[in-house]
């Protein structure tokens, strides 16, 4: 499956306490069940990420899968046994998009999530507080 093209936009923290930065997209472009990539940050801070849609909630990968530094954005994004995932096309492991735990193998380690809060229409997400 051909890669998607990252979009980007300019940081701006929106507090003192985290450093939320817009995700370059907004949520109406995001449709539910998808996956597209961005650039979060300026130049060489930029961060990869997916940002995936299941219904009303909207989550942020690191947009590479752990087994084999594949880009999670060409993935599908899926419930599977009541966990929304997206799955890596090159080998099949799906990471719950809540945790970014891996659900099957080959993948056995986790990929690094971030905070996402929607404000109006613009997705934002909170570089500061990764976990993964």
């Amino acid at each position: 499956m051909p890669s998607r093209a990252s979009r980007s936009r300019t940081s701006r923290p929106e507090s003192s306490s985290r450093h939320e930065l817009p995700a370059g997209l907004l949520l109406s472009e995001v449709a539910d069940g998808e996956a597209l990539p961005v650039s979060v940050g300026d130049g060489a801070d930029a961060i990869e990420l997916v940002v995936a849609r299941h219904g009303d909630d909207v989550f942020a990968l690191t947009d590479l899968c752990s087994h084999q530094d594949y880009p999670l954005s060409d993935g599908d994004v899926e419930i599977v046994d009541g966990v929304p995932t997206i799955e890596c096309t090159w080998h099949g492991s799906c990471f719950d998009l809540r945790t970014g735990v891996p659900t099957n193998l080959p993948a056995n380690q986790p990929v690094t999530t971030h905070p996402v809060r929607v404000e109006g229409d613009d997705v934002l997400v909170d570089t500061s507080a990764a976990t993964g």
